[in-house]
C-alpha cells in the first residue's frame, strides 16, 4: 500500500505542476496551530471561589431550575452562563449576588437586553441580563444619560464605588428583554477579560438539586485520514442505540467496529437537572483508550466572545446543519483555540493500527458529577479493495464532496467488471487516473489529497463534472481572493480549517446580481471582507446595500460601504448567497394602546429594517423603549424626565437605509 501511495504521489505532483501535498499515505498533521494567548492565560490559572461566595440572585434560599446550563450548545455559539427559570413570569426580584458595585448597564432590544454588571472585589463580574427593570440609584443615572442622548440603546459604565451593592441587595428585576425566547434571568461570572465561567462549578448552590446523569443519545466515529478507514469504509459511522438508556446507565456496543488509520470519536447526548424537562448541555467529557486517560474536554470556562463562535468547530457543523444531530468532536481539531482540554500529542485523534483491539470508555458527567458510561472496542483492520454488487444501481453516475482536505468522488457503476474502472481527474491539459479504494453496493469510491493541487474537472468515463472549488485559501494566513464579481479577504483566524472556496454570479435583469460565497454548512471563526462588484453603480448609494438572499426570495440586510469605484464591502460572518438591493420605502408604524396612561406602537420595515425612532411631544424628546421581538415601541411610568404624553406629538421612523416616516399624533 506503502508504495502505491508513493507512485500516486508522483504521478500527482507531476500532473498538477509540483504543487504541496499528497494523495495517499499517513495524513500529516501540516495545519495544527498553537494555542492562543487567551488559552494558555486560562490554563494559567483560574480563579478559586469558596462555596457560598455568591449568593443564588432569583429567590435565594429557596427550589430554582435551570432552562440552560453553562457552556449548552447553541446554533452558533456556547451559553456563557445559566438561564434561570421566573415562573412563566418577569418582574421577579433579582438580587446581587455579592459585594460590589455596579461597574456597567446597558440596555438594548437585541442580545443580553437590559443588562446589568457587578463588580466584586475578588475582580470577578457577575451578569445579570433580560432584565425588565433595573432598581437603585444606577437606573436614575442611567435615565438621565439616556435623555442626554435621546436615546434608549445606551450603554453605561461607571467608576468603582460610585454605586456599590451589598450582598443580597435588590438590583433589578426580571424580564423578557432583547434575544431571550422567553421570561427568565440569564446569569453568568467573568473575569476581567470577560471569560465566562461556570458559577456551578464552584458549588454550594441548594436551590438548584441534580441527581440525574446525563443521557447518551449516540456516537460515531469517523475517519480523519485519507488512508483511515471505519467499517471499512471512508465514511461517518454513527451508533444510535436501539432502545435510549435511562440517565446514568452504561452503554456498552456489544459489537467489536473496525476501523484503521487515524479516526476521532463523536458522541451525541443531553443533560437534565431534578424534577425539570430542559434538555441541557453536557460539562465534562473525557475518554480512556485501553485504561489510560486519552481525552477530556470540560466546558466550564469560554473567553468572550470569540471563543464562544468555536461552537461550529467543537461540534461537526455539517452533520448538525445537514442530518439535525449534534456530534461533539472528541478531538481537537485544526483551529480550535479553546482552553478546555486535556489531552496527549494527539490531541484526541486515534491511530488504529491492524490487528490491535482498542477498548475506548468514555464518561458524559454534568457540573455535580453524575455520569454515564459508554464502552467500545474498536479492531485496527488494514484496508484493502472489496467490491459488492447492487441489483438496485441500475445508470452511472457520478457525484463528489470535500470533507477536510479530501475529495471524495463516488461513481454508481452497473458494470459487472471484476476490477472497477478508474476515475480521470483534469487540468488543463494534464490528466491524473485515481483507482478505486473500494467497491460498495455498485458505488465505487475514490479518494484524493486536494493539497496536491485542485482539477479542473471530474470524469468517468462519458460523464465529465466541473469542480466547483475554485481555489484552497490556507487557514492561519492572510489571505484575498478575487473574481471579476467579487473580492474576499481573510484574516489570521478567519478560518477554522483550509477552505476550498466556491464562489458564483448570476446577472439578473435589475443589473445588480446574484452572489454565491461558499457553503452555509461551512462555519467561519472570524469574519470575513466581502467586497461586491456590480456592473453598474447604484444611482443612490445611501440607500442601496448588501442583503444576504435566498434563491426564493428571502432577504437580510447586511449593509456595506460604497468606494469610489461603484464597489461595495461589507464584513460577513457565515458564508451565504447576497443581492445588492436599493430600499426607498421608510417605516410603518401606528399607536395601538394606552394601557395604564402610556403609549404603545406598532413598527416594522420590509428591507433593511428600523435604524432609530424618536417620539416628540410638543417639540420635546420623550423615551421610548422597543422590543424588537414583538415590533413594539412604549412608554414607561417610571419615566420621570420626559414631557408629559399629552397634546400634539410625532413619532420619527428611520430605517437603516436613510428612509424617514413622520407619524402625527394629537394626544
Amino acid at each position: 500500500m506503502k508504495k502505491q501511495a508513493k507512485l500516486i504521489i508522483g504521478l500527482a505532483l507531476a500532473f498538477l505542476a509540483g504543487l504541496p501535498g499528497r494523495v495517499g499515505g499517513q495524513e500529516a498533521d501540516t495545519s495544527e496551530r498553537s494555542r492562543s494567548t487567551i488559552s494558555e492565560m486560562l490554563k494559567a490559572g483560574r480563579p478559586t471561589v469558596p462555596n457560598g461566595y455568591f449568593m443564588f440572585p432569583i429567590a435565594p434560599g429557596k427550589p430554582n431550575f435551570l432552562a440552560g446550563s453553562m457552556g449548552e450548545l447553541r446554533p452558533n455559539h456556547f451559553h456563557g452562563g445559566l438561564d434561570i427559570k421566573t415562573g412563566g413570569g418577569v418582574n421577579q426580584p433579582v438580587y446581587a449576588a455579592a459585594d460590589g458595585y455596579i461597574s456597567r448597564l446597558k440596555q438594548s432590544s437585541f442580545g443580553y437586553g437590559n443588562v446589568l454588571y457587578i463588580t466584586h472585589p475578588n475582580g470577578l463580574t457577575t451578569v445579570y441580563g433580560h432584565l425588565n427593570e433595573f432598581k437603585g440609584a444606577f437606573a436614575a443615572e442611567l435615565l438621565r444619560r439616556q435623555y442626554d442622548k435621546q436615546s434608549y440603546e445606551l450603554e453605561a459604565f461607571f467608576e468603582k464605588d460610585r454605586f456599590p451593592v451589598k450582598r443580597g441587595e435588590l438590583v433589578a428585576l426580571s424580564g423578557n428583554t432583547g434575544g431571550s425566547a422567553g421570561p427568565h434571568l440569564h446569569w453568568e461570572v467573568r473575569d476581567a477579560q470577560d471569560r465566562q465561567y461556570n458559577p456551578l462549578q464552584w458549588g454550594g448552590f441548594p436551590e438548584i438539586q441534580d441527581h440525574v446523569a446525563p443521557s447518551l443519545q449516540a456516537f460515531a466515529l469517523e475517519p480523519l485520514g485519507i488512508e483511515a478507514r471505519v467499517k471499512r469504509v471512508f465514511a461517518k459511522a454513527v451508533f444510535v442505540p436501539k432502545v435510549l438508556p435511562g440517565p446514568g446507565v452504561a452503554t456498552t456496543w456489544a459489537d467489536t467496529i473496525s476501523a484503521f488509520g487515524t479516526v476521532g470519536l463523536l458522541v451525541q447526548g443531553f443533560d437534565r437537572f431534578d424534577n425539570a424537562w430542559n434538555k441541557n448541555g453536557i460539562q465534562r467529557v473525557s475518554m480512556t483508550v485501553n485504561g489510560q486517560p486519552f481525552y477530556q474536554h470540560t466546558i466550564d470556562a469560554v473567553p468572550f466572545p470569540t471563543g464562544t463562535r468555536q461552537v461550529g468547530n467543537f461540534v461537526d457543523f455539517l452533520y448538525q446543519n445537514t442530518q439535525g444531530r449534534t456530534l461533539q468532536k472528541l478531538w481537537v481539531d485544526d483551529g480550535n483555540d479553546l482552553p478546555m482540554y486535556a489531552t496527549g500529542p494527539t490531541k484526541g485523534r486515534l491511530n488504529v493500527e491492524a490487528g490491535k483491539l482498542y477498548a475506548l470508555d468514555v464518561t458524559l458527567a454534568d457540573s455535580y458529577n453524575n455520569q454515564t458510561q459508554l464502552h467500545l472496542v474498536l479492531r485496527g483492520e488494514a484496508p484493502d479493495y472489496f467490491k459488492t454488487r447492487s441489483a438496485a444501481v441500475k445508470k452511472t453516475a457520478l457525484r463528489f464532496e470535500v470533507t477536510r482536505n479530501l475529495l471524495k468522488a463516488v461513481v454508481a457503476d452497473p458494470s459487472p467488471d471484476s476490477v472497477a474502472a478508474n476515475l480521470t481527474l483534469l487540468r488543463g491539459t494534464r490528466r491524473l487516473e485515481i483507482r478505486p479504494s473500494y467497491t460498495q453496493n455498485s458505488e465505487n469510491v475514490y479518494l484524493y489529497d486536494l493539497r496536491a493541487g485542485l482539477p479542473d474537472s471530474i470524469r468517468f468515463g462519458a460523464i465529465t463534472k466541473k469542480f466547483d472549488r475554485q481555489v484552497m485559501i490556507p487557514a492561519g494566513q492572510e489571505t484575498s481572493y478575487a473574481t471579476a464579481h467579487l473580492n474576499l479577504v481573510f484574516g489570521l483566524e478567519t478560518l477554522f480549517g483550509n477552505l476550498y472556496l466556491s464562489t458564483g454570479f448570476k446577472p439578473e435583469a435589475t443589473g445588480s446580481g446574484f452572489w454565491t460565497v461558499g457553503s452555509p454548512l461551512l462555519p467561519l471563526y472570524h469574519t470575513a471582507v466581502l467586497t461586491l462588484k456590480p456592473a453598474t453603480p447604484p444611482s443612490d448609494p445611501r440607500r442601496t446595500a448588501i442583503y444576504a438572499a435566498t434563491a426564493k426570495g428571502g432577504k437580510a440586510y447586511l449593509g456595506g460601504v460604497w468606494d469610489d469605484k461603484g464597489q461595495i464591502t461589507a464584513n460577513i460572518r457565515q458564508f451565504a448567497s447576497y443581492r445588492i438591493l436599493r430600499d426607498t420605502t421608510a417605516p410603518r408604524g401606528s399607536l395601538v394602546g394606552r394601557a395604564g396612561g402610556q403609549l404603545s406602537f406598532t413598527v416594522g420595515d420590509d428591507m433593511s429594517g428600523l435604524a432609530s425612532y424618536r417620539l416628540l411631544i410638543g417639540g420635546k424628546f420623550r423615551l421610548l423603549r422597543y422590543e424588537h421581538k414583538k415590533a413594539l415601541l412604549f412608554t414607561v411610568a417610571s419615566d420621570t424626565l420626559g414631557p408629559r404624553l399629552h397634546g400634539p406629538a410625532e413619532l420619527r421612523l428611520t430605517d437603516q437605509a436613510g428612509n424617514e416616516r413622520v407619524i402625527p399624533l394629537s394626544l
